[in-house]
């Protein structure tokens, strides 16, 4: 549906109120019209769009089926225009800057820095959600994620930060000098993972190792993977920018190596202006990686 045959605003608008009040006077008192008003927008809604919207309900009223299926549509669309609203007019400033990422990068990268961005912006506070899902970047939720992968999100900005490999690495004292040749020999030992993510098997399933089963897998927080891998405790598949200093010492060893010369961390934002709080953090993160990097 095209702009030119959308219903107008404040028919939508009624319906809305209607919808969140069940009551004609109560959307009228939401809006600040009459009930009659309510009524009249209501009406000519289900005759512009040929559906039964509403049904009496006592004194109140009920949605329809395809009532309340156009009345979550409507709250959203709503909702997000008033989140965008509030966003490029500073009337959500005091929310605190919500930010999405792997445990892994959370503890081993951001954490260390974190420090510098309170120094430069003490009035913004920050919730930091360390997660292996790919949260969802909603107006009034998640303003920026730091995700692993090869950029491609589809109507998300995306930038690249960090450019590594995506790794199987494991500890000298677990695997000794054996020499390892396929994948499938890497089931005759442990394996940490990441509590919620499947790294471990959909790596191996990639590689051609549907048969058989890894000798023991252990999940544990991100935070505390490389503390287990570093001490022998199983095979782990990370990114190698965190275990670059382990690898030159010699102390974890690199059994495979993803060869995709695209993979990294991105920071991924909804398309648009973003709110003047996340728009100090990605610029503060790209210039900390940029430093890093040199």
């Amino acid at each position: 549906m095209s702009l030119r045959t959308l219903p107008p605003l404040s028919a939508l608008r009624a319906f809305a109120a209607l919808a969140e009040t069940r009551s004609m006077s109560g959307a009228g008192d939401l809006l600040n019209v009459s009930h009659a008003a309510i009524s009249q927008q209501v009406r000519g809604l289900e005759s512009r769009l040929g559906l039964k919207l509403i049904t009496r309900d006592g004194r109140g009223v009920a949605l329809t089926a395809q009532g309340a299926e156009l009345a979550a549509a409507v709250r959203d669309g709503f909702h997000g225009i008033g989140q965008v609203i509030d966003d490029l007019t500073g009337a959500d400033a005091d929310r605190p800057l919500q930010i999405s990422t792997t445990s892994m990068f959370a503890s081993s990268w951001l954490m260390p820095r974190i420090a510098g961005f309170r120094h430069a912006h003490p009035g913004i506070d920050l919730m930091l959600n360390p997660t292996p899902t790919l949260s969802p970047l909603t107006p009034g939720g998640i303003d920026v994620a730091i995700r692993f992968g090869k950029g491609d999100w589809p109507g998300l900005d995306v930038d690249l930060l960090v450019q590594t490999q995506f790794v199987i690495v494991a500890a000298r004292s677990l695997i000794g000098d054996r020499r390892i040749e396929t994948p499938g020999q890497l089931l005759d030992y442990p394996w940490l993972q990441e509590l919620g993510s499947n790294e471990s098997k959909n790596w191996l399933a990639s590689h051609g190792v549907t048969e058989g089963r890894i000798k023991g897998l252990t999940e544990v927080p991100g935070n505390l993977l490389l503390d287990g891998v570093r001490g022998g405790q199983g095979i782990v598949a990370t990114t190698r920018a965190f275990v670059e200093a382990d690898i030159a010492r010699g102390d974890l060893v690199v059994l495979f190596a993803d060869a995709s010369p695209l993979t990294g961390y991105y920071v991924v934002t909804r398309p648009g202006i973003l709110r003047p709080a996340a728009r100090a953090f990605v610029t503060w993160v790209r210039r900390e990686a940029k430093t890093t990097a040199t």
